[in-house]
């Protein structure tokens, strides 16, 4: 996986664990029934994740945005970003925890309307039933960025930035790998500000493909060497193979 890939698989994953932990806290983490204590209202009384640890959406939208800085930024700077995130995401991990003890239940349900009586007897009723896909979900969703925070800290130098695909190569760097000509890589090119069409050069630069070595006027090396005579000269790359025997007498028609 190159780094580019690997930059937004984590943003992906980063995202989603931020984005599991604001939904449940509007689901009811614990339920109590009151239903036969004289004025308790409802039978049913519910505690929501947004009560019990009121905390957790805003430390889910810290660590949403700071997901968004991670794309935006780069160098040392993403190091601090990932212990943000590592942060955000213990918090929210032990406080979906902590928030179904006894006390915390105890002390959210002190804000619920009871009349009369009740508030006595409500103390007296039946525990406290805690609906624990929640608050672990919650609490996965923490450990996720947990996770993800070390990677960004640990691998976030490495990660290119946004604005690393329209940079132009600095001179002296390796162009592409030889290869398949994709499609793909065309664009690749056009985004680098180089040409595509451009290819590599046989030989060396200036070079005409009829130069052959040795001669200069671009003539095939076959070509008889002759005398002031207009003979062809025995040796020559003409007579290259014959009998010499066949070879004609140089002044002798």
């Amino acid at each position: 996986m190159n780094a580019r890939r690997e930059l937004w698989t984590w943003a992906a994953v980063s995202a989603a664990a931020a984005g599991l932990v604001l939904p449940v806290t509007a689901q009811d983490w614990a339920t109590r029934d009151v239903g036969g204590v004289p004025g308790a209202g409802p039978e049913t009384l519910a505690l929501p994740g947004g009560e019990l640890a009121p905390f957790l959406s805003p430390v889910a939208l810290a660590a949403l945005a700071a997901v968004v800085s991670v794309l935006a930024t780069r160098g040392a700077l993403r190091a601090v970003i990932g212990a943000v995130i590592s942060l955000c995401g213990a918090g929210a991990a032990a406080g979906a925890l902590l928030a179904t003890g006894e006390e915390a239940l105890a002390a959210a349900s002190e804000g619920k309307a009871v009349v009369g009586g009740g508030a006595g007897a409500l103390a007296a009723s039946a525990s406290w039933t805690v609906h624990w896909i929640w608050p672990l979900t919650a609490a996965a969703g923490g450990l996720v960025l947990v996770a993800a925070g070390a990677a960004a800290a640990l691998r976030g130098r490495r990660w290119p930035g946004m604005s690393d695909r329209y940079d132009r190569p600095a001179p002296g760097t390796a162009g592409p790998a030889a290869g398949p000509v994709t499609e793909r890589a065309l664009w690749d090119a056009i985004d680098r500000g180089t040409d595509p069409t451009d290819g590599p050069t046989d030989g060396p630069a200036g070079a005409r493909p009829d130069d052959r070595a040795g001669d200069p006027s671009g003539d095939s090396a076959g070509d008889p060497v002759c005398d002031a005579s207009g003979d062809p000269v025995a040796g020559s790359s003409a007579s290259a193979g014959r009998d010499p025997a066949e070879e004609p007498v140089p002044g002798k028609r």
